[in-house]
């Protein structure tokens, strides 16, 4: 067969492989569906985040806990005092919380002039106390976090750093100082001491650079400033300038927020900012799209943090947050009280043992509470006025006076820009039931427990629209009606 022969027979065998349109019958076509922008999205970002998952889970089976420094072997037991391990692997061999975990945060500040060893000659470098980037300062930070999956509820519990020690070795002291002084289980050991013997499972370190970097990776966080700040330090090039409301930070400024302590509250009110910074944070990384970023959170994670967890057990903490949400997170603050102002004496936090025994047993599923309540005219009341309407306050006052309230006080100190329309009945020292019994009382409001409150209020109330809604009821009811003639 020739060349154009074979060409020829090509030709035919393609074109009789087409069907004749004479022969096929046409069938109506199909309108093609339009698939909404929104699932094209959606399949992206689960794609996006299983991928990192699957990345960040396949290194997390080997791991080992992300020490900067070893435990010693008995160090490590008191890590391991509650027994059975608080995680565990699901049968699709995915860590979980499997019961109750407390674990110890510790926020490290250090700068030149904290440095063991040092001998000055940065600091004339640099020509002032700069921050560094070590573990080896002061704890800024002080907080027992709890994992509970039985309430399914993270538990907050805020340590002033000023609080009162009796060491052995050391004498007393404030608590600030003893990972300083003798390291991470150490610190564990006193906290768990302070708060009567409460086991503590894991204990996590950071320093505030590693907190700007997380921040930075997250894409900055979303928070309410409470207040106008503005604040220069030029010894150590701290300066901060933030304007009150709610507002998106990136790392530096966040630390600004995280560090400013020169108010009237002072390291009280630091640490009730810095419970809300933890708590924006935490909300920040559950978003689903922050799962992509994993790699790089985790880079910064080995860098500048020092825990005994395992990148297992992070992870299966970041699933428990996420499952259950910020609705079960509360802020909680150790309950005590200064014992002078510092002027005259060392200033310190005494710890309340007795406040200390009911929140553990409360929060912390650890030893009895005390049926005792302390009596209408004990109980320390704070009034913040969000409402606005003239003589809501005194109103107020006027009320539970009547009702035998008489430690009432009216806070002119908080300045936030808050407009309420359901008043808050926050019971500061983490006792819902005297903010109830106020509650259910007055017949108005809703009871939040968390450390938002006044600093030395058992209660306070955060009062808001539905307040004036009720005094008009409340004043048409007593109104008197002048007999008919």
């Amino acid at each position: 067969m020739s060349k154009a022969e074979a060409r020829k027979g090509n030709q035919h065998r393609r074109k009789s492989t087409q069907p004749n349109p004479q022969m096929v019958q046409r069938q109506p076509a199909k309108k093609r569906r339009k698939i909404p922008l929104w699932v094209w999205l959606g399949l992206g970002s689960i794609g996006a985040c299983s991928a990192a998952a699957g990345a960040f889970l396949a290194v997390s089976l080997t791991s080992a806990p992300l020490q900067q420094r070893t435990l010693s072997a008995t160090d490590d037991a008191f890590f391991k005092q509650n027994g059975k391990e608080a995680f565990s692997r699901s049968l699709l061999q995915v860590p979980e919380v499997s019961k109750p975990v407390n674990i110890l945060l510790l926020g490290i500040k250090t700068n030149l002039s904290d440095v063991k060893n040092s001998d000055g000659k940065e600091r004339k470098k640099t020509g002032y106390d700069a921050e560094v980037d070590t573990l080896e300062g002061l704890s800024d930070t002080i907080m027992l976090l709890r994992f509970d999956p039985q309430t399914k509820r993270t538990i907050f519990l805020g340590i002033p750093r000023d609080s009162k020690i009796e060491r052995t070795g050391y004498g007393t002291e404030k608590i600030n100082a003893v990972d300083r002084e003798s390291g991470p289980a150490a610190a564990a050991r006193e906290v768990s001491k302070m708060m009567g013997g409460v086991a503590i499972d894991r204990y996590i370190r950071l320093n505030n650079m590693g907190v700007a970097k997380l921040v930075d990776e997250l894409g900055g966080v979303t928070v309410t400033v409470p207040k106008d700040i503005k604040y220069q330090d030029d010894s150590q090039h701290f300066y901060v300038n933030l304007k009150a409301g709610k507002q998106h930070l990136d790392g530096i400024k966040l630390l600004g927020l995280l560090r400013y302590r020169h108010d009237a509250n002072g390291d009280i009110g630091r640490m009730q900012r810095q419970q809300m910074v933890v708590k924006a944070l935490l909300e920040q990384s559950l978003n689903p799209m922050t799962i992509a970023r994993i790699p790089q959170l985790f880079s910064v994670i080995q860098s500048h943090v020092d825990t005994n967890l395992t990148v297992e057990e992070l992870l299966a903490l970041g699933g428990f947050s996420m499952q259950n949400g910020k609705s079960k997170m509360q802020m909680l603050m150790m309950p005590g009280d200064y014992n002078g102002d510092g002027k005259h004496g060392t200033s310190y936090w005494l710890p309340d043992e007795k406040g200390i025994q009911n929140m553990m047993a409360r929060y912390f599923d650890h030893g009895i509470i005390s049926l005792e309540q302390p009596k209408a005219e004990n109980l320390r009341v704070n009034i913040h006025d969000t409402s606005h309407f003239p003589d809501a306050t005194a109103r107020l006052v006027k009320r539970l006076n009547k009702a035998g309230y008489q430690n009432v006080h009216i806070d002119t100190n908080l300045k936030l820009k808050e407009d309420l329309d359901t008043s808050q009945f926050i019971a500061q020292k983490g006792n819902p039931e005297v903010a109830e019994g106020l509650s259910q009382l007055l017949g108005f409001g809703e009871v939040k427990v968390d450390s938002s409150g006044n600093l030395y209020s058992d209660v306070t109330i955060k009062l808001g629209r539905d307040w004036i809604q009720k005094e008009q009821t409340y004043k048409s009811l007593n109104q008197k009606v002048s007999p008919s003639k």
